[in-house]
């Protein structure tokens, strides 16, 4: 199925906006996405543009900041990834990105993975700091809790929240952090 969407999302614990358009047809997935905020006394304008394979495996993420920093991840879809060229070992066996600052990212495990309810899922994530673009494994755990709400853990217990999702598992409400608008 051909979706062509516009999504827009606004941070409830600091002052920003992403707009997202993701373009998915029969050879893959394109999404482009442009962040701008301030968070912690962090200005920041960003711009990404991810590449996914048609099952919404993850390929390639490209993020580039308004001070003109850029920052390239690459995976096989097997676990092996480079960032900007290089081998990242840190990085081997994740199977997504989530980045800081994007409820969009939350849609990956969500859409590539098949979930029964009340089945916890455990995924190692690259997290991507939008302050650093350095980033590092983080372990993740999603939960369908029915069809429209995905229980979201970091691994180590310290964060839980609820997720509301629409029919195509993006992200509605992510209490204390995002809002679609």
């Amino acid at each position: 199925m051909a979706l062509e969407r516009d999504l827009r999302w606004q941070p409830l614990a600091w002052v920003g906006l992403e707009h997202c358009h993701v373009s998915e047809t029969a050879d893959g997935i394109a999404v482009r996405s442009s962040l701008i905020g301030e968070r912690e006394g962090f200005a920041f304008g960003a711009f990404y543009e991810i590449q996914l394979d048609p099952d919404w495996t993850f390929r390639s993420v490209t993020l580039r900041r308004h001070d003109g920093r850029v920052m390239r991840l690459v995976s096989n879809g097997e676990g092996d990834w480079k960032l900007d060229g290089q081998r990242a070992p840190a990085l081997e066996g994740c199977v997504d990105i989530d980045i800081s600052g994007s409820p969009f990212t939350n849609t990956l495990p969500m859409r590539r993975r098949r979930f029964e309810t009340d089945v916890p899922q455990r995924f190692d994530m690259a997290w991507i700091p939008l302050d650093t673009l350095e980033p590092f494994r983080d372990g993740q755990i999603y939960t369908q809790l029915d069809d429209t709400h995905f229980r979201y853990e970091a691994a180590d217990r310290s964060f839980t929240q609820v997720l509301t999702v629409d029919e195509h598992r993006f992200v509605l409400d992510y209490p204390t952090l995002f809002r679609r608008v």
